[in-house]
């Protein structure tokens, strides 16, 4: 029941990922979600986001954000860190992934998310079908619709963590 909402990797942060390990693995794109992946939630680009993203691109990946929130918000961090982007994604349908591998020209094989929320980042990730990865929140202050949302996350990841311990 809760399998749709299960990532294909669970990881600390978006900083810590092995990115050359999954380049080497033929990945070439990356879609990134914004807020509390790669910075706190409304805040703007830091110099680790900058550094991550120039680090992506010499290693030979393509990136495009994708987020929920307008343009204003979006366009601003997608422009500082030299990614492409897509506002108002609408996530968690998959349209919007599917639009972010045509900008960047990679497809489902090669191609991976990363986000902070399991019912709208991963789930989209995952009805694309796309690997999704997905990261603890950044900060621990957030709107009250997410502090709901994050409770029933808790429920799926508990059933998710005795799947993993399964296999």
């Amino acid at each position: 029941m809760f399998k749709r909402f299960y990532p294909d990797m669970y990881i600390d942060s978006a900083y810590d990922i092995d990115f050359q390990g999954l380049f080497d693995k033929g990945y070439r794109g990356i879609i990134f979600d914004i807020d509390n992946t790669l910075v706190e939630h409304g805040a703007p680009v830091t110099d680790r986001c900058r550094q991550l993203f120039d680090r992506l691109r010499n290693i030979g990946f393509d990136t495009c954000i994708i987020s929920n929130n307008k343009e204003a918000r979006v366009k601003p961090l997608a422009d500082a860190v030299d990614s492409n982007y897509v506002s108002k994604a609408g996530k968690p349908s998959p349209v919007n992934y599917i639009k972010a591998m045509e900008i960047m020209g990679t497809s489902r094989s090669d191609t991976f998310f990363v986000g902070d929320q399991l019912f709208t980042d991963v789930w989209g990730a995952n009805r694309a079908g796309i690997m999704s990865i997905l990261v603890k929140p950044i900060d621990k202050h957030e709107e009250i619709q997410i502090v709901l949302k994050r409770r029933l996350e808790w429920i799926v990841l508990f059933f998710y963590r005795r799947f993993i311990n399964r296999h």
